[in-house]
């Protein structure tokens, strides 16, 4: 037997972990929406949550994170042999972490939240861990609705409600910019539409 082949073959086996392990990370690097598009279909918009969902989990981040590091430098300022400093530092050390994982997971909420409109479909998906995804074809679409608080309106927020053809309504909460998102959907209906017509 040649080596030739024993090593060709060493080569192939080498490579191809290599190849699907940057596929795998190209597709990892991609958004849920883009990684379910069908063949030439394309994005016409895309929204979020709005910034809104993540003020009160920044004020108790601050609050608890300004309160840790409070404790700590009094600790660390402190006299040595002083018996409250053990429960002080770690008073501290939980209140820190406290809020930063407030903000953290704030952060990954409303990121994990993606809203688009191609020119077929309405695209939505909620969650990281536990996902939730709202799915329907531009001609399916019976109805989109929006509700807005007076506060809502003022920031730019409000409730998405989107009836499908005979469905229940399905809606979506504190999404950014909804009167957009709707006359962005209204739009792509009608330029189906018309392409059907035509």
């Amino acid at each position: 037997m040649s080596p030739l082949p024993t090593e060709a073959v060493c080569v192939v086996e080498i490579r191809r972990p290599q190849i699907i392990a940057e596929a795998a990370s190209r597709r990892s690097n991609m958004s849920y929406v883009e990684r379910n598009l069908m063949p030439g279909e394309t994005v016409v918009y895309r929204t979020r949550l709005h910034w809104v969902v993540i003020f009160w989990p920044i004020v108790l981040s601050i609050l608890f994170g300004v309160a840790g590091i409070v404790l700590l430098a009094r600790t660390m300022a402190g006299a040595r042999d002083d018996s409250s400093r053990a429960p002080m530092l770690v008073g501290g050390a939980i209140l820190l972490v406290v809020g930063i994982v407030s903000l953290i997971v704030a952060l990954v909420k409303r990121n994990a939240t993606e809203m688009a409109v191609t020119d077929r479909r309405v695209i939505v998906k909620i969650g990281v861990a536990a996902r939730r995804t709202f799915e329907i074809l531009l001609s399916k679409v019976e109805s989109i609705g929006v509700e807005e608080s007076v506060v809502g309106r003022m920031l730019g927020y409000g409730t998405v409600v989107v009836r499908g053809t005979g469905g229940t309504p399905e809606p979506f909460d504190t999404v950014a910019h909804p009167l957009e998102f709707r006359k962005q959907v209204q739009q792509q209906i009608e330029n189906s539409q018309e392409r059907a017509r035509s």
